[in-house]
């Protein structure tokens, strides 16, 4: 399976990327290739300074060797081998009008003594982070995210949905980051679920990817903006920093595992600000943004 899936991510990764160079239509991805000493490396791709897109990676790593000690005590297991691989994208683009998109899908085993596998899951998601609200684009993401969902099982949807509500939420805040879309973790095999089927609903996700936000980006990107609102994507994308480097497990396993610094911190926009106890005008978009964010929406 860990084979299967790495392939599928390989593929995965040329595929969003050059979906997204064709948008843009001006900057290209770079790549680095990076190894991890420990064992295992990665393969990373970074846009910046774009017609479109301002900064972004897409990413993918296969890492291996024995478990941290941080990871044992979060997993409660003693010391232990692991592999784990997994493709990762923040696209922040350059128009506030345009949302700024997340997605990670993964997969993860254990191993005993003897080198077999004693625990493996799936886990993923994508989620849509706009600094002004269009409903028909929400709309739009969730139900490319629903669709997904059921063609494997009806349940899927409303249960991820809320768990990406509640995963993406900045305690801190009082707020959701964005207006979410999946979120799924420890996807194990179950008397109704393979790991073969798992593989097939996340790599049905991952697939829906580009269909999902590509339309959203282009009816948005030509909008015209003023300095004030490019001054509140800055302020609400300080928000976005804050939940990377507070909450999301996926940045704090990297850290954790010696993962390549450049590579875990390249979700981090190039410009934000932080201003004090900012708030937005009432009867404003921007505050009702902000409403949104308190009370998180069903779009579906």
């Amino acid at each position: 399976m860990k084979d299967i899936f790495y392939n599928y991510i390989k593929n995965l990764q040329d595929k969003i990327c050059l979906g997204l160079e064709t948008v843009d239509g001006q900057s290209k991805f770079r790549e680095d290739l990076w190894q991890r000493p420990e064992g295992g490396g990665g393969r990373t791709r970074v846009i910046e300074k774009g017609k479109v897109f301002e900064k972004g990676g897409v990413n993918i790593s296969a890492v291996h060797g024995k478990l941290p000690e941080a990871m044992q005590r979060m997993f409660n297991v003693g010391e232990t081998d692991f592999f784990a691989c997994g493709l990762s994208l923040v696209i922040h683009p350059k128009s506030p009008m345009v949302p700024t998109v997340h997605a990670n899908w993964r997969y993860f085993e254990m191993y005993d003594d003897q080198g077999n596998i004693i625990q493996q899951w799936f886990g993923g998601g994508q989620d849509l982070t706009p600094y002004y609200l269009f409903d028909e684009d929400a709309t739009h993401f969730h139900q490319i995210c629903k669709t997904a969902c059921d063609k494997h099982n009806p349940e899927f949807y409303p249960k991820y949905k809320k768990q990406c509500d509640q995963y993406f939420w900045n305690a801190h805040r009082h707020e959701a980051r964005g207006i979410g879309g999946l979120f799924f973790d420890y996807c194990k095999a179950t008397n109704e679920m393979s790991m073969k089927n798992w593989f097939d609903f996340v790599s049905e996700v991952g697939n829906s990817f580009l269909e999902a936000y590509v339309p959203i980006v282009e009816r948005r990107k030509e909008i015209p903006y003023s300095e004030a609102q490019r001054t509140w994507q800055e302020i609400r994308r300080g928000r976005y920093v804050e939940f990377n480097l507070v909450h999301d497990k996926g940045t704090l396993f990297g850290l954790k595992t010696n993962g390549r610094i450049e590579s875990i911190l390249m979700s981090l926009p190039p410009h934000v600000q932080w201003v004090y106890d900012f708030h937005p005008e009432k009867g404003s978009e921007e505050e009702r943004l902000v409403s949104v964010l308190m009370n998180p929406k069903q779009w579906i």
